[in-house]
């Protein structure tokens, strides 16, 4: 039961929820300190700057009905297909890759932004779409077309790891809407079969290297396994308990690349342990089930589809970056979300919550008594 002093408007809020998000972020915080070698600075600060804001943005988006989004999901995804062709026109480099937009106040990484946009996108085609064309070639070819020419332009980056993320979102979507087995089945057959294809014409140089040497990084120990195979000592030397509070070596010492970004698991379980690592990954896990919960309550089409798509989207964040530290996946840039430094990233989930957020609300209104 509420306090009564609590303004409804906030009591209102689903706080189990946020209560995981900030613990995750806090979590977050205090690797991010630790791997600036106690200092707020360059991380930990902006950091937690970043989230307050987008934390703040995203209750704001709460209060706006999913209609709203909905009506808005085309619109933005034009704005974004214009941010990403901007990008190959004039997109700032980084780490050998052209991804970024600077505009002025804030530098952006518009792929990310397609994540979830892709999903509301999808969700309100077949939302308007009648229950009896689902199983009619008209279901299939529009989605395909605006989930294959973005994921083509955020390829040319390039940047597989985002491509793929962005594409499972708005397979999820389809899967859910209805579309049968079949074609799930012969888009696998076919994707099996062009591999050979993409990995020797499509695949820049260095991404073919890490397609092959994470399954033996012991190879090249000192080029293209070295991430791969310190993130793997870090997190073995961690033990149990992990060396402690600041007291981490791999990370300190520069011996694990990206401990800030991509690898700040292995930055976080060297110091706190496989205790640590099971609160981390219990704690999204406990986010994800949230986000499951509020798609199965949801009463309309496009709220389970996109409350489907935007939790979807979340977990591949979560597994991929986790099967890439652990050396079960090749190294395809993908940050662990909440945690891992950086605006892009920590933005497209806020986005993901505040809608999912906004759908939740209606589901708590209908459960109310009349």
């Amino acid at each position: 039961m509420a306090l009564a002093f609590v303004p409804q408007p906030i009591a209102d809020l689903p706080w189990k929820m946020l209560v995981i998000v900030l613990s995750i972020t806090g979590f977050g915080l205090l690797i991010l300190y630790s791997a600036a070698g106690g200092s707020l600075m360059p991380w930990a600060l902006p950091q937690g700057i970043r989230f307050a804001v987008f934390l703040a943005m995203a209750i704001v988006m709460s209060y706006l009905t999913p209609e709203r989004f909905k009506q808005g999901a085309l619109p933005a995804y034009a704005v974004v297909i214009l941010m990403l062709i901007l990008v190959e026109a004039i997109g700032a480099l980084g780490g050998g890759a052209q991804r970024w937009l600077n505009l002025g106040v804030i530098r952006i990484q518009p792929s990310e932004l397609m994540k979830p946009v892709i999903v509301l996108v999808v969700a309100a085609f077949y939302d308007r779409l009648p229950v009896s064309e689902i199983r009619k070639w008209n279901a299939i070819w529009p989605p395909l077309l605006l989930t294959g020419f973005p994921a083509a332009l955020i390829l040319v980056q390039p940047d597989l790891g985002t491509a793929l993320t962005m594409v499972g979102g708005a397979v999820t979507v389809m899967f859910l809407a209805g579309l049968p087995l079949r074609l799930f089945l012969g888009a696998a057959a076919a994707a099996a079969a062009v591999i050979p294809f993409v990995y020797t014409v499509l695949l820049e140089e260095y991404q073919q290297r890490r397609v092959t040497i994470f399954l033996t990084p012991e190879a090249d120990p000192l080029g293209a396994g070295y991430h791969i195979t310190q993130s793997k000592i870090a997190i073995g030397s961690g033990g149990l308990f992990g060396k402690g509070f600041l007291k981490g070596t791999q990370s300190h010492l520069d011996y694990l690349p990206e401990g800030h970004t991509d690898f700040i698991f292995a930055t976080m379980a060297e110091e706190w342990g496989l205790i640590g690592g099971i609160f981390l990954i219990g704690a999204f896990a406990l986010l994800l089930k949230w986000g499951i919960g509020v798609a199965l309550e949801a009463k309309g089409r496009f709220e389970r589809l996109a409350a489907a798509g935007l939790t979807t989207t979340i977990f591949f964040y979560i597994a991929i970056n986790l099967m890439m530290v652990m050396g079960l996946a090749p190294v395809v840039g993908i940050p662990l979300p909440l945690v891992s430094w950086g605006g892009s990233a920590m933005l497209t989930v806020m986005i993901c919550l505040g809608i999912l957020m906004s759908i939740d609300r209606v589901n708590r209104k209908e459960r109310r008594p009349r």
